[in-house]
């Protein structure tokens, strides 16, 4: 893993339809083929991927003598952020603004006083065709200021922030709303029909700390995820049925067609099985998921947040994620703690405390559908969900190190018995 490869796939991986259009760079170039849902498969060849709704993408490649089960990553590309409302731009006092609703649970102040751009999804009309089109502005665009200390003597002691009141970023100094439409048109010369815009944090990552072993960047939820699942994939050599899933929705509860809590994910599978006449039960029942999102480090300043026994610190290796609410079990964790042992990667187990609430897991929800044994895996960061959060980048590299180890693993499942060759 190269830290400038990061670096330029966080900054491209803006929204999730800009991160699926990145992953797609990668395929194409490793020779993937894109299949399509609609489509009867032939899978005549050995890697192929696929997209659901522009957002949300499946790749897998079937080694010519494979053991007929699964190895599966799943990842979620989409971030906490600011997304526009329809027909949300208006004026105020020569202030252009757009009307703002929150996409997932964002740490508000911590997109105040922030450079912010757009990216997302534009919907145009040419032809009497409708058509999507990914975009990027690629430029500092938006700001939600924060009110001077002055004027609110109580911003250091209750910063209670409204979404509807205190996150309305400005866009320009205008008495026009007409700006914005033109801001549209320069990005999208068309008729546009509607859209699914975001806002993001432009800023770049860094490289901080003594060592410069510490990254502070926007959309470290959970984009270190995805591109340590995405190169571990490219790169392992695997008897299984190599599996890469990245997801859409995560953030709102992953119940759309895309998320994790679709059938997307086993409808991939339910059409590899039946191409190559495999039994899809018998398979699951010797496959594996490992689920890849973050949790939260030791914080520096607040001990009172964190876990006596089980709280992760940064650079300490990737994390093993076991709450209630999780699918790391004592089986799962051991296969992932031999692997790693054998490997030398460094890990910790991470649990949060019991009068603390935690979210639901990717693998938590894929096993509506998909019922296989699992593991809930990321790294540690300060800060999630603000527009910039901090992390170890060691913590990054032992997380993709164990999922190429993993990839690369036969893991042989019979009855009560597990092997690891």
């Amino acid at each position: 893993m190269k830290r400038e490869d990061l670096i330029s796939f966080i900054e491209k991986s803006t929204c999730s339809f800009t991160c699926v259009k990145e992953i797609e760079k990668n395929f194409i170039n490793k020779g993937f083929v894109k299949l399509q849902e609609i489509d009867n498969w032939n899978l005549k060849g050995n890697k192929f991927y696929i997209t659901r709704n522009d957002a949300s993408i499946i790749a897998f490649e079937i080694p010519k003598d494979n053991n007929k089960s699964f190895s599966i990553i799943t990842t979620h590309l989409d971030t906490p952020s600011l997304i526009l409302k329809p027909n949300g731009a208006y004026v105020k006092n020569n202030y252009l603004k757009y009307n703002v609703m929150p996409y997932g649970g964002l740490l508000n102040y911590g997109w105040l006083d922030r450079p912010l751009s757009l990216s997302g999804r534009i919907i145009t009309k040419s032809n009497n065709k409708l058509e999507s089109q990914v975009i990027d502005l690629k430029k500092p665009l938006l700001i939600v200021p924060s009110v001077a200390i002055h004027q609110n003597d109580q911003a250091n002691s209750n910063l209670d922030l409204n979404m509807q009141t205190d996150m309305q970023p400005i866009i320009s100094l205008s008495n026009n709303t007409n700006t914005w439409n033109n801001i549209l048109k320069k990005a999208i010369n068309e008729e546009i029909i509607d859209y699914d815009l975001y806002a993001y944090n432009i800023e770049q990552p860094y490289f901080i700390g003594n060592n410069k072993e510490l990254l502070i960047s926007p959309r470290i939820d959970n984009i270190t995820s995805v591109y340590s699942s995405l190169l571990a994939f490219l790169k392992a050599k695997s008897k299984s049925i190599k599996v890469f899933c990245s997801f859409n929705s995560e953030e709102i509860g992953s119940l759309t067609k895309e998320g994790a809590d679709s059938s997307f994910l086993m409808d991939v599978l339910k059409k590899i099985a039946s191409f190559y006449d495999m039994d899809i039960l018998k398979s699951l029942s010797s496959s594996f998921i490992i689920s890849s999102d973050n949790t939260h480090a030791y914080h520096p300043n607040h001990s009172e947040y964190s876990d006596d026994t089980s709280s992760p610190c940064l650079g300490k290796g990737f994390t093993i994620i076991k709450e209630i609410n999780s699918t790391t079990n004592s089986i799962s964790s051991s296969i992932i703690k031999t692997i790693c042992k054998k490997n030398k990667i460094k890990y910790q187990d991470a649990t949060t405390k019991n009068d603390i609430a935690t979210g639901s897991t990717l693998s938590g929800l894929s096993l509506r559908h998909v019922s296989v044994l699992s593991i809930d895996v990321g790294i540690a960061e300060l800060a999630m969900h603000s527009s910039y959060e901090t992390c170890s980048y060691n913590d990054i590299v032992s997380l993709y190190k164990m999922m190429l180890a993993f990839y690369e693993s036969n893991i042989i499942i019979n009855n009560n018995n597990y092997e690891i060759k």
